[in-house]
């Protein structure tokens, strides 16, 4: 998003408290952010105004139902930056959801600070991992690893800790055209593992999970 830009949202959530409360936390966000559609089911966030809104908060459970990890594989298919905020905690659950490609994942008792942080990063495209995500990328995971380069995870641990390619080109003494080229290779192999990692944000969740970096070190 433009710098100044005012961050949009389509929530989801059948339970009217639940509505209520986060309208009042992403209005009185510094700045604030507006909520343009919500409602019980996910259609508020495909029919206008929710189908333009940068940032799609789905609650994972509606009406009773079985996880929806169908609807959120439609949101992600489209493009979306989906945050799941769900009352469940475990991490079978969460990995499930990051693995199906959404931006972050939000338990309700992480409350209004994390919520909106994690909001205001997924306008932006930048990775941001609560503690219940961070607990969940700390589990030990089955999935294979892909084979990364000593090189490839040297580039992509320095692109996660810089703003801009062209820093990582200078830090490492290489062109920016190297460092796609790196970057590229490592989406291609975690595809081919089955772990896509189409944006800057995924790619910093399957590093967390293969314990290539740490969440305190980002």
């Amino acid at each position: 998003m433009a710098a100044g830009d005012t961050i949009t949202v389509a929530l989801i959530d059948d339970h009217p408290a639940v509505l209520a409360g986060v309208r009042y936390w992403y209005a009185t966000a510094d700045p604030p952010i507006e909520v343009v559609a919500a409602g019980a089911t996910p259609k508020a966030a495909w029919l206008p105004p929710g189908d333009s809104a940068a940032v799609v908060v789905l609650d994972l459970h509606l009406a009773g139902g079985p996880p929806a990890f169908g609807d959120l594989r439609c949101l992600v298919d489209a493009g979306r930056q989906v945050i799941v905020y769900t009352m469940r905690d475990d991490e079978h659950t969460a990995l499930t959801c990051m693995d199906i490609g959404a931006f972050s994942y939000l338990t309700k008792a992480e409350g209004e600070e994390h919520l909106v942080a994690a909001t205001v990063a997924a306008a932006d495209d930048r990775p941001y991992t609560p503690p219940a995500l961070a607990g969940a990328f700390g589990a030990n995971r089955a999935a294979e690893r892909p084979q990364l380069s000593v090189r490839e995870e040297e580039v992509l641990i320095e692109w996660f800790q810089c703003e801009s390619k062209e820093l990582v080109a200078e830090r490492l003494g290489i062109t920016p055209r190297t460092v796609n080229s790196y970057l590229d290779r490592v989406r291609i192999k975690y595809a081919n593992v089955g772990r896509e990692a189409r944006t800057k944000a995924k790619l910093v969740a399957r590093a967390i999970q293969d314990g290539l970096v740490r969440v305190d070190d980002l």
